[in-house]
């Protein structure tokens, strides 16, 4: 028995990949852009990374080659849930076939949304990476598709008195924070960029999902046909309240960035409590006072 709750249905996510991959370089925007920031991001550390694990088969094949170079490295494993070709691996997130201390660098640029045990997946990473190895990882973050969730909301009050999860949740910054020490990382980095592109109408975002691969997978999702009028009245709503001046709709997408370094001796330590050798009202040049005293 799983130890952690089901979120997803995996089994229909891969199947939601399977169906995309005939078309799947006119969709992947979102995660060639995750993967080339990624890449960029590789500049500001200045030192080489022999061994490379990407989990990922979804973005440009061009940008394999693109990030070997930025990271100096010797050789590139590609791994994804529903791999297009055979030159990469079948992996799936949840369950990573490598023996431990194996990679010098491991990118994750668009998978950890639709896992169920997130900080089991960072664990097992941090397991197969070398010490004192990286973990790159973007993923959508909690701010995304938010215009399409209230409009889906606001649609079924109107006709259904309630409202069902039609968009699955996604991971904020401060719960990425937490999973990356609670998984035991090294000097762990999380920010977020937001990014917002426009679409001819709430139709044309949703066919954009679903060439990517990512429509909803919920475990215990709604089992209801979502219905013609449900779809356009949501597609009504989305127009009336996200609507641009040209007519074309806006959509969020905030995708979290996260980096976290496999423990090693060399790496900076904090300071233990009491250890410092100067104190910190000389330095500001103020006097010290005990709890429970004012200042004049």
């Amino acid at each position: 028995m799983s130890a952690h709750p089901l979120i997803f249905d995996r089994r229909r996510i891969r199947r939601q990949q399977q169906r995309a991959q005939a078309r799947i370089q006119e969709h992947n925007f979102l995660i060639n852009w995750n993967l080339e920031t990624l890449i960029e991001r590789l500049a500001d550390i200045k030192r080489t990374f022999p061994k490379v694990l990407l989990m990922s088969a979804r973005h440009d094949p061009a940008l394999n080659d693109k990030l070997k170079s930025a990271a100096g490295a010797e050789s590139l494993i590609t791994g994804d849930l529903c791999p297009a070709t055979s030159l990469s691996l079948c992996m799936d997130e949840e369950f990573i076939p490598f023996s431990s201390n194996v990679f010098d660098l491991i990118l994750c640029p668009f998978s950890l949304h639709r896992v169920n045990d997130v900080p089991g997946t960072l664990v097992q990473l941090r397991r197969i990476l070398k010490a004192d190895g990286l973990l790159l990882a973007a993923f959508p973050g909690g701010e995304s598709l938010i215009e399409l969730r209230q409009s889906f909301m606001k649609a079924e009050l109107a006709q259904r008195n309630g409202a069902r999860l039609r968009v699955h949740p996604f991971i904020d910054r401060q719960q990425a924070a937490a999973l990356m020490q609670r998984a035991g990382y090294a000097l762990p980095v999380i920010d977020a960029e937001r990014l917002t592109v426009t679409y001819d109408n709430a139709f044309r975002l949703m066919q954009d999902l679903r060439g990517m691969g990512e429509t909803q997978a919920l475990h215990m999702r709604e089992t209801t046909m979502t219905g013609k009028n449900l779809l356009l009245e949501m597609a009504r709503t989305y127009q009336e309240d996200f609507g641009e001046a040209d007519g074309r709709i806006r959509t969020t997408f905030e995708m979290v960035f996260l980096s976290g370094w496999a423990p090693h001796q060399s790496q900076q330590q904090p300071l233990r409590p009491g250890s410092a050798q100067s104190r910190l009202a000389d330095a500001l040049g103020t006097q010290e006072m005990g709890a429970g005293e004012r200042a004049r």
